[in-house]
């Protein structure tokens, strides 16, 4: 079961955020600043949303969801910026299911595309993305920290 993170279960998601930026070795997580960061995203705002998916009631995946816009195509795009399924569901459609709930959010939002990027070593997302009817880019991505 797929649903929007809100104030009634960011407490539940709080964990499963931790363990996605544990697994690209972010530097000083917070939970504190997650569950404010996070918070920020639901059903009314227009920047992006979070959903979380349930297995026999327990939080077992999350995707985040921010709007952004693509000049080269003159539109808004959605950008599925954080996906992450516990490790023992893995492979069980759990992460699919999330991209595509983000898909239809996306669509009815009126963003011309969802777009999303992985690490070239994370080979089991790039496995579910290759199976999905989703093109892969040629673009290199590139960030200044600032």
């Amino acid at each position: 079961m797929i649903e929007i993170v809100s104030k009634n279960n960011i407490m539940e998601v709080l964990p499963l955020i931790r363990a996605y930026q544990e697994f690209y070795n972010v530097a000083d997580i917070s939970d504190f600043k997650n569950e404010v960061f996070f918070s920020q995203f639901g059903e009314s705002n227009p920047a992006g949303c979070q959903f979380i998916y349930r297995d026999n009631g327990i939080v077992v995946g999350f995707s985040t969801v921010y709007f952004s816009y693509a000049s080269s195509i003159i539109s808004k795009v959605a950008v599925l910026n954080d996906l992450y399924t516990v490790s023992g569901l893995r492979g069980k459609g759990v992460g699919r299911k999330l991209v595509e709930h983000c898909h239809k959010y996306a669509s009815e939002n009126n963003a011309s595309r969802l777009q999303w990027v992985t690490a070239p070593d994370n080979e089991v997302a790039q496995k579910l993305y290759d199976s999905m009817d989703a093109s892969k880019s040629d673009w290199h991505f590139y960030a200044y920290n600032t």
